[in-house]
């Protein structure tokens, strides 16, 4: 079975000296083993909870370019139609096949993984 490497990256941001605190309280909890995986199951949570924010995560990420219909298909966590039908309804232009080479070969990778 292939193992599918996710790229990781540091970002960091301004918290209140309270949050602070309670996020660095987190790993002594015994619930997670550091402050990171809390994070990211919390982000999962909430966009688990928040199919509205998925899709406007979707929307503004196939707007810029930055994901194919697939993807924002998956990402919304609709059906293909349905994201079309969102696109169209929000004025953003649906984009037929990739436009560069590089592009396909994105799409590609991402069908094979």
């Amino acid at each position: 079975m292939a193992t599918k490497t996710i790229k990781s990256e540091t970002i960091s941001f301004t918290v209140p000296e309270t949050l602070k605190m309670e996020l660095g309280a987190i790993p002594e909890t015994g619930y997670y083993d550091s402050t990171s995986e809390f994070l990211r199951d919390a982000m999962r949570t909430i966009l688990a909870a928040r199919k509205d924010l998925r899709i406007a995560i979707a929307s503004v990420l196939y707007k810029e370019g930055k994901i194919s219909l697939g993807k924002a298909v998956e990402v919304a966590d609709v059906n293909y139609e349905e994201m079309k039908k969102i696109l169209v309804d929000k004025g953003i232009k649906i984009r037929r096949g990739a436009s560069t080479k590089k592009e396909m070969e994105k799409e590609l990778t991402h069908l094979g993984s």
